[in-house]
This record gives C-alpha cells, structure tokens and sequence, in this order.
C-alpha cells in the first residue's frame, strides 16, 4: 500500500512521519517535491542550493520513482508531501493509486509559526489552496480520502491514528504512537533548520498554542487560509 499524506508547513506533519517510521512494515519519504518546487519557483529557502543539487528536481522523474515498486522489500511506502510543492496540480491523476491523507492545522497556528523560520507572501506558501484542490480532485472521481486535524490528532493520537488506519483497511500498529530522538537516514538535508523541535520528541505532544494576534499585514493571507481551512475541516472525524 502506498500512501500521501498531503500537509503545508508547521504543521506536525514530521511527527506523524515518525509515527509511520516507527512501523516496520513502512518505507518512508520525505518531501520528494521540495528541489522540484524550489527550482521551479526560484525560492531562496533556507539551505535552497543544497537541496536542488541534492535531490530530483524534474517533476515526471519524481513521479516515476514515487509509483514505482515500494523500496527495501517493505509492504507499504509512507509519502509526507507538501502540498504546495505540487505546481501542477493539473498532472495529479497519479495519485488516484495511493491512498491519501488531507493533515491540516488552523491558520493562525501555522502563519504565527511560520513567520519565526521563513519569509511569508501569499496563501499559496502554505498550501491550503492546494491541499482543498487535491481534495476536491479526489471527491470528484469518488477516491477515498482522510482528512486530519493535527490538534484533533494531538488531543487522542491513538484513537485518530486507529480510525485512519481503519479507513484504509491497514492494521492499526501500537508502535505508532512512539519513537526515538533524533535526526532519521530518511529526513531531508533541511532537517537542521525544519525540525529542530520533532527530533527532540519520542511521542505525539500538544503543540504551544500560536493563537495570539496575528500581524495584520498577514490577515488577508489569514482570511483566505481560514476559508479553505473550514472547507476542509467538514470532512475530518474527530
């Protein structure tokens, strides 16, 4: 089985990679998109050259790799994706053949976040736009998918993690809910400046609330994050 979980940044989305790292059944991929959508963007992220030269960058050769046997004789490959590194959200019918995980968190959260790691210009940066495209994608050729809530997850990581498991008609494995400190062979190269806080962590905990006020020449970026936000969040199970 292979499987997509499609978030945007500062989210727990590294945690809930730990999580399926701890099973010994899954293979694990790291944002397979990044070099692809920082070439194709011309964005100086932090460690850019590094991870352009480091990793595929042409979008079909990804792809190919990613719907091509699962890896090291594993039964299932667990994909974290950003879901705006994916540019052309025109070319996603490949997805039809993974099953696919929608992980959200509420705007304000991510944007207070966001702001302390990297530059912030447009609602498209944090991927809520994309991520309601796949969804929408997915809802019109009558594909299954698990939309989640990482404070929703956070709050009962057991009874979540069962409840998607069980959508997808996987065995839930108790070792999901732990798992060793530290950086993992499988993190990208931009684990030193992105996970700072997850590779301290040995299980799900709730993240520090980033509810404060947000600075307003955020709150349109805010607004529309928010629109798409509650679109999505119809569909998760709590």
């Amino acid at each position: 089985m292979k499987i997509a979980c499609w978030s945007g940044p500062r989210n727990i989305s590294t945690a809930l990679m730990r999580s399926w790292s701890s099973r010994n059944d899954t293979f694990i991929s790291d944002e397979p998109f990044y070099a692809y959508y920082l070439k194709r963007k011309q964005l100086k992220h932090p460690m850019y050259r590094e991870i352009i030269e480091h990793y595929p960058n042409k979008y079909n050769d990804i792809i190919d790799s990613l719907t091509s046997d699962i890896p090291n004789g594993k039964k299932h490959w667990y994909q974290k994706h950003m879901a705006h590194h994916l540019i052309d959200l025109e070319n996603i019918d490949w997805i039809e053949n993974f099953e696919n995980c929608i992980l959200i968190r509420h705007p304000k959260d991510v944007i207070n976040s966001y702001i302390k790691k990297n530059t912030l210009h447009h609602v498209d940066e944090l991927g809520y736009p994309q991520q309601y495209k796949i969804m929408k994608y997915l809802d019109n050729i009558g594909k299954r998918f698990t939309v989640i809530d990482s404070n929703v997850l956070l709050n009962n990581p057991k009874k979540i993690l069962s409840k998607w498991c069980n959508n997808i008609d996987l065995e839930f494995d108790i070792s999901m809910l732990k798992w060793k400190k530290g950086s993992y062979p499988q993190d990208g190269i931009w684990w030193k400046h992105w996970y700072d806080n997850v590779i301290m962590t040995t299980h799900f905990k709730k993240l520090e609330s980033n509810q404060h006020d947000l600075d307003q020449k955020y709150q349109l970026i805010y607004d529309e994050s928010l629109d798409y936000y509650e679109k999505l969040y119809y569909f998760v199970e709590e």
